[in-house]
């Protein structure tokens, strides 16, 4: 039986996504196994991100500087414009080190089942950033989903009236996909955006 203490951080740790109660009970007893080179660390550096996290009050990602690191590089095409539902949008979309733009994260998408509306989000601030000039194109990279979709619809709607290149992510097949395995929604996409073959 594990102690108050040690029980509270595997519940805690149960908490995060991605973990059960198993694995964060593995988690646990690795922290406490390898405590000078794991837990130690680990406390360390979540102390630091804790002292030092915020929001970019450009983008909205969180960094421990504000403007964020992608903001404030300057190799960034700052005429290009990503949007993004959310914070992990942006990251697993830089992680690819595809778009050489800066981003704007909307912090949410469009809901009425979930009562999100468009004062809710960052919408507001993407068109005074584009109305601020500078920008030649917005790439609308929301999820492909109903609500997904609603919201870069609306986005679109609100931009409209800027001189600005409106393009949206392609959906359809994966990389690597097989047909066989595919939802109807995915393989509908896949032919609306067929393309001629070169």
């Amino acid at each position: 039986m594990a102690s108050p203490e040690i029980e509270a951080l595997t519940q805690a740790l149960a908490r995060l996504p991605g973990l059960g109660p198993r694995s964060a009970r593995r988690a646990v007893l690795h922290l406490l196994k390898k405590r000078d080179s794991t837990m130690v660390p680990l406390l360390r550096a979540l102390e630091l991100v804790n002292e030092r996290l915020t929001s970019c009050h450009v983008c909205g990602n969180v960094d421990t500087h504000d403007p964020c690191a992608i903001c404030s590089d300057p190799r960034r095409d700052a005429r290009m414009l990503c949007v993004v539902e959310e914070v992990a949008d942006l990251w697993a979309l830089d992680r690819a080190r595809l778009f050489p733009g800066r981003y704007h994260v909307l912090g949410g998408r469009l809901s009425a089942l979930e009562g999100v509306r468009p004062e809710d989000l960052t919408i507001d601030a993407l068109v005074r950033r584009i109305a601020e000039g500078g920008i030649d194109e917005v790439v609308l990279a929301t999820n492909a989903t109903l609500e997904g979709q609603t919201t870069a619809h609306y986005v679109a709607d609100r931009l409209e009236s800027f001189p600005i290149r409106l393009t949206q992510l392609a959906h359809g097949l994966p990389v690597g996909g097989e047909l066989d395995y595919l939802d109807e929604g995915t393989l509908a996409q896949a032919l609306r955006a067929r393309r001629p073959v070169s």
